[in-house]
């Protein structure tokens, strides 16, 4: 009997930007709108299966740049129940997260925006290949 073994790659083609800051995501999110010029609007929470028995739901906010086809994402770390969108990062309390194209000048410039946000205690870009939860970010 032949057998077959399939394998996945996940699709990290993305930029992740940890922020943190004691404000609600609804505030945080009128702030990054205010101060970057997109449009983030509240989606359905993004939902996670942990140990494969229990799920959890996170804040999802989002943004489709019609010109740019560039797509932005503001997402909750703390679960409504409790739990960790990335364990690893307990001190973020939220993720920007970008798909599609944005070079390196309109990065800086965008995260020069957000701290610049009186509230934002730090945004960083973090390095996505070095989390171990990575695939609690594919949606």
């Amino acid at each position: 009997m032949n057998k077959i073994i399939l394998k996945y790659e996940l699709d990290l083609d993305f930029i992740l930007i940890a922020v943190t800051c004691p404000l609600r995501d609804y505030q945080l999110c009128f702030h990054i709108n205010r101060a970057t010029g997109i449009d983030l609007a509240k989606r359905v929470d993004h939902e996670v299966w942990i140990n494969n028995n229990t799920s959890y739901y996170f804040t999802k906010y989002s943004y489709i740049s019609s010109t740019e086809e560039t797509e932005f994402y503001l997402i909750g770390n703390k679960g409504f129940e409790g739990g960790f969108l990335l364990p690893e990062m307990k001190v973020a309390d939220y993720f920007i997260l970008i798909k599609e194209f944005i070079d390196e000048e309109d990065l800086k410039i965008l995260l020069d925006s957000i701290n610049k946000i009186g509230e934002i205690v730090v945004a960083t870009e973090i390095d996505v290949e070095k989390l171990k939860s990575k695939e609690n970010l594919v949606f």
